[in-house]
Order: structure tokens, then C-alpha cells, then sequence
């Protein structure tokens, strides 16, 4: 509950030398209740609104005072985020790059993988396969050719 949400008044009435203390409040069925309490209560509450008046003031000490909106944050973060256009291209053309590198025969797309995916050497690749480096790199050639061509269309 914060201050301004209160919904109760506190009060105090001194007839003479007597102090009377009250809370005043609407209960749940829109009953307007006028109750008598003891000073120590009172004396409670009144320092239940003070304390909840200083978490009032340090929080607003503390809060940033501008809005913050999806823009500023973008000026303020390293990588800015990707729009919904661009993203749909991306995966788009992630989607024709896979069906270009599937539509490659099996030794091509193996080797294209393997150079591409798994970022192996041509001499590397060539030992697993039992031929050399440079035959390695025409065949991947070929294949990125390919690729290109379909990506092209």
C-alpha cells in the first residue's frame, strides 16, 4: 500500500485534557467505519506512514526520471536488434541456402560442409577422404559455384 493509496484517515480529537485517537475507513461492503484506538496503534500507524513516505522518496530519488523506450535502450545497447524484415530475410535466404547445399551430389556436400561448417583445412579434409588437399578445394569450388548459381535464381 503506498501513501497515495491510502484508505484510511487517521485522527485525533482532544476534548480537555483527553486525547482520542481514531481510524477512519471503508470496509469491503462500502461501510464507512469510524474506529476508536489506543495511542500506542495510533502512534504505529503514524510511523507506518512515515516510513512508507521515505520508501516513497528514495524510490523516486532513485528512479529514472525520463521513460525509457524500446529506442533509447537500442541507442544504448552494443548489438542493436534485428528488425523483423531483416530477420524474415535472414531466414529466408538461410532456407534457400540449405536446399542449394541439399540439392549438391553427396561427395560435393560433404566436403562443402566440412570446409564450411566445420571450418576443416583442405589437407585435413583430404586425409579423411584419401586424396589431396587440392583436389579438396576444386571440388569445394565447384560446390560453392553451385550454391552461388542456385542462391542467384
Amino acid at each position: 500500500m503506498s501513501l497515495r493509496d491510502k484508505v484510511y484517515k487517521l485522527r485525533e480529537e482532544t476534548i480537555g485534557s483527553v486525547s482520542r485517537y481514531f481510524i477512519s475507513f471503508t470496509d469491503g461492503q462500502g461501510v464507512f467505519c469510524d474506529l476508536e484506538v489506543s495511542e500506542n496503534l495510533y502512534i504505529e500507524f503514524r510511523q507506518l506512514e512515515r516510513r512508507n513516505r521515505n520508501l516513497q522518496q528514495f524510490d523516486e530519488r532513485h528512479r529514472e526520471h525520463s521513460e525509457i523506450w524500446d529506442e533509447t535502450l537500442n541507442r544504448r545497447a552494443r548489438v542493436l536488434p534485428k528488425s523483423v524484415e531483416d530477420t524474415i530475410v535472414e531466414k529466408e535466404r538461410m532456407e534457400t541456402l540449405h536446399r542449394a547445399v541439399a540439392a549438391l551430389p553427396d561427395k560435393q556436400r560433404r566436403r562443402f560442409i566440412l570446409y564450411y561448417e566445420h571450418e576443416l583445412a583442405y589437407t585435413k579434409i583430404g586425409q579423411m577422404e584419401g586424396c589431396t588437399g587440392t583436389a579438396i578445394k576444386r571440388c569445394v569450388d565447384a560446390a560453392r559455384k553451385k550454391v552461388i548459381k542456385k542462391l542467384e535464381e
